[in-house]
C-alpha cells in the first residue's frame, strides 16, 4: 500500500521504535514529521535517512507533556506539508525502580510519567483531530507496552501509565470515529539503547532470560514493532479501539523475568 500523499507525525521519532516507524512509513512514501524532545542529533539523522529513501521529512522539537508545544508541532507540520493523516504516539519515558522499593516512587515520578506517557498522547491526538478531519480522516497509533497487561517492567508507575494509555486508546477510538481510527501496540521487551541505559549491567542477563523463555525464541527489535504499527495503519479499515500485542509470546509464556 502506498502512502505517497500522506503525512505522518511520529513523536519520539528520532530513536528506537519511533525511528524505525518513521523509516518504515517513509519507504511507503509518507512524508514524516520527526518529533523529538532532547534527541536533536538523532532526529536530524533520522530525517536524513528518510530523505535518502526518497521521502520528505522535517525534525520538530516539542515536549509532548506540554499541550502548547504539541499544538505547535502540528502547526509546524501543516506549514511544511499541508496536512496530517497519521499520528504515532511513540514518545515515552520511565523510571527504573524495583517494585519492592515503594519509597523511591515519588509524586514527581508519577506526575512526569503520566504527563509524558498518557497526557502527551492525549495532547497530540487532540491537536491532530481538526487537520485529520480536514484531510478526510486519519489513523492514530498509541505505543503502549505489555507492562500494562502483566504489571511487570521498569516500575509500577510505568505499568500504570501504559494501562491508562490502553484505556485512552479505546476512549479516543469511540470519540473520533468514524473518520479517525485509533489503535495501540503493546511491545514486549525491546532490545536497544533505551533498555540498555535503564538496566545497565543487568541488561544482557535479562535479555537472555527472556530469549530462553519466549515461545518465538527472541526479543523484539524496534523494526518488529514498526512492522506491527504499519500493519495497523495499512491494514483493515474496520479495526479501531484495539491494542495489538507484539511480544514474541511473552504474555503467553507463563514466565516472568524480575527486573529487580
Amino acid at each position: 500500500m502506498s502512502l505517497s500523499e500522506q503525512v505522518a507525525i511520529i513523536t519520539g521519532g528520532g530513536t528506537g521504535v519511533g525511528r524505525a516507524t518513521a523509516l518504515a512509513l517513509a519507504k511507503l512514501g509518507a512524508k514524516i514529521s520527526v518529533n523529538y524532545s532532547r534527541s536533536s542529533s538523532e532526529a536530524e539523522t533520522t530525517v536524513q535517512e528518510i530523505r535518502a529513501v526518497g521521502s520528505a521529512a522535517i525534525a520538530v522539537q516539542a515536549d509532548v507533556a506540554d499541550d502548547t508545544a504539541c499544538r505547535a508541532l502540528v502547526d509546524r507540520t501543516l506549514e511544511a506539508f499541508g496536512r496530517v493523516d497519521i499520528l504515532v504516539n511513540c514518545a515515552g519515558t520511565t523510571s527504573f525502580i524495583p517494585f519492592q522499593d515503594l519509597e523511591s516512587v515519588s509524586d514527581d515520578v508519577w506526575e512526569r510519567l503520566y504527563r509524558v506517557n498518557v497526557m502527551g498522547a492525549f495532547h497530540c491526538a487532540r491537536a491532530v483531530r481538526t487537520p485529520m478531519l480536514a484531510a478526510g480522516g486519519g489513523v492514530i497509533i498509541n505505543v503502549s507496552s505489555v507492562a500494562a497487561q502483566l504489571a511487570q517492567g521498569s516500575s509500577i508507575p510505568y505499568c500504570c501509565t501504559k494501562a491508562a494509555l490502553d484505556n485512552l486508546t479505546v476512549s479516543l477510538a469511540r470519540t473520533l470515529a468514524p473518520q479517525i481510527r485509533v489503535n495501540g501496540i503493546a511491545p514486549g521487551f525491546i532490545e536497544g539503547r533505551w533498555t540498555q541505559a535503564g538496566l545497565g549491567d543487568r541488561y544482557e542477563a535479562i535479555r537472555l532470560a527472556y530469549e530462553r523463555t519466549l515461545p518465538l525464541g527472541r526479543c523484539c527489535k524496534p523494526e518488529d514493532i514498526a512492522e506491527g504499527i504499519v500493519s495497523l495503519i495499512t491494514g483493515s479499515r474496520l479495526v479501531t479501539g484495539q491494542t495489538l500485542t507484539v511480544d514474541a509470546g511473552m504474555t503467553i509464556s507463563g514466565y516472568q523475568v524480575k527486573y529487580d
